[in-house]
């Protein structure tokens, strides 16, 4: 069974790749996730606070003074709680490269061109074959505006496209108002990828301590339907790349993105939550329902039910929107009702 792809200009094996995670901090877990499939491998982000952190010495300053300030300084993690710092990730890039024959895919995390620019040189020197913009960005100043929102992307990823010619790829969140047009201007702007989506941790409320509690809650098939809608709609207008990230966690999840429009598909919660070898599994699966389906190849159902075809759209997502709500009837409740 023929699975290859082509993702960032990258010949792929498969689509199936791990997503950015901590397990690549070990060098022995990396190893298996290529002995299990991995057709690249996709590291944990390089927060932009850890580079001002190092440039400036803000988390030193945050440390010292964190006693004082505890309510503002912390949300910030010390310079401990990082696994890898700058330098120490640069020198993973190459000891992953060194490891393993499958492209590596790094990434940063940011929200501001800043010492972005630097790194993704740095990262570039280090030997990583692609690089991923992670910009998680929330807004909450009612005086900026989505245009502005839109254009601090732009800015980052204009600024990274100047100093590197590593193939770049954006992850975004959701939570714009056109997607299809900041994919196109991503595009435009010298981006080889769109990755949809970045997940959003919500923060809890401890009710008695008074305080913000971070939250991390592994995803679950649920989520790929929003995946699964976008990818269809921006297939029929990119040709840069898609990768599809988050609820990805079962070989027929990977089908339907791929059958959607996906170029690659990111799993993560599942490897997290099972071990890398469901990897194996995973892509094993695949192949014996493509074989059971009559498909040959991959490319052979890649972006069969994308809206490329499609001549409006619009009008599709409407008339699908409409019959979903008159499909629903209330069961009896009761012989009374």
């Amino acid at each position: 069974m023929d699975l290859s792809t082509t993702y960032l200009g990258l010949h792929l094996k498969s689509p199936l790749m791990p997503g950015a995670s901590p397990m690549v901090d070990s060098l022995d877990t990396v190893k298996r996730l290529e002995d299990a499939g991995a057709s690249a491998i996709v590291m944990h982000s390089l927060f932009e606070e850890q580079i001002v952190g190092e440039e400036f010495g803000t988390i030193y300053h945050m440390e010292m003074y964190a006693n004082s300030y505890a309510e503002a300084l912390s949300y910030f993690p010390g310079s401990d709680k990082y696994a890898l710092g700058p330098e120490q990730y640069l020198k993973q890039i190459q000891k992953i490269k060194d490891t393993v024959s499958v492209p590596v895919i790094a990434s940063l995390n940011g929200t501001t061109p800043g010492g972005w620019a630097k790194y993704a040189r740095l990262i570039e020197e280090a030997g990583a074959d692609a690089l991923e913009l992670n910009v998680y960005y929330l807004a909450t100043d009612p005086g900026e505006s989505g245009e502005r929102v839109e254009q601090r992307l732009f800015d980052v990823v204009e600024e990274v496209r100047k100093v590197v010619k590593l193939p770049l790829a954006v992850k975004l969140s959701p939570f714009f108002s056109s997607i299809p047009h900041v994919c196109s201007k991503l595009q435009d702007l010298g981006a080889e990828g769109i990755v949809i989506f970045n997940r959003f941790y919500q923060p809890d409320i401890d009710a008695e301590g008074l305080q913000a509690v971070p939250q991390l809650y592994l995803s679950d098939s649920s989520e790929l339907l929003l995946r699964l809608r976008w990818t269809a709609i921006l297939r029929a207008h990119l040709q840069a790349s898609i990768g599809l990230s988050g609820g990805v966690h079962t070989a027929k999840d990977a089908i339907k993105g791929v059958m959607a429009g996906a170029h690659a598909i990111q799993v993560c919660s599942a490897l997290l939550k099972y071990g890398p070898d469901y990897l194996r599994r995973m892509r094993e699966d695949m192949v014996e329902w493509m074989e059971k389906n009559e498909y040959h190849s991959l490319r052979q159902m890649q972006g069969s039910l994308s809206l490329l075809h499609c001549p409006d759209p619009a009008a599709f997502e409407r008339a699908n929107y409409m019959r979903v709500l008159q499909s629903w009837r209330p069961e009896r409740l009761g012989s009374g009702a």
